[in-house]
């Protein structure tokens, strides 16, 4: 007997707008609360590119079209040109912690876990610094 697979986390939360919404309340809040002030300092002038290139990789990490990863990038290799330090990893994971939990109507489970996946996600990209020297934890 083959027994259906269980729903994508994708699929649970409601797939791309919910996904969407997510992604730009994280970054409304990168753009407008000065706590992000320099999570923020490390983005272009436009978000708009990034908004999308979250959006496409949360989208394939959660279950859904894999468009992001089918572009052979590592999101850990495009983040190591840039120090990111604990606090700045710390702000990221915050700042995504409170985008997901805006989102209303999704389980509380799923955000949970989804917030803490991300921020060891954003933690494991602490890097300290371009060149290769390291700092102090």
């Amino acid at each position: 007997m083959n027994a259906a697979a269980p729903p994508s986390p994708y699929a649970r939360i409601g797939g791309e707008p919910v996904v969407a919404a997510i992604v730009n309340r994280f970054y409304d809040l990168i753009e407008q609360d000065s706590l992000y002030a320099d999570l923020r300092a490390l983005h272009a002038a436009d978000l708009g590119p990034v908004r999308h290139g979250l959006t496409l990789f949360l989208t394939g990490w959660l279950g859904g079209p894999r468009d992001w990863f089918g572009r052979g990038q590592c999101v850990m290799s495009l983040h190591r040109a840039f120090p990111i330090t604990p606090a700045l990893a710390d702000n990221w994971a915050l700042a995504m912690a409170c985008a997901i939990a805006g989102q209303q109507d999704m389980d509380p489970a799923i955000g949970d876990a989804m917030a803490q996946a991300l921020g060891h996600m954003a933690r494991g990209m602490i890097n300290f610094a371009l060149d290769g020297s390291s700092a102090a934890a």
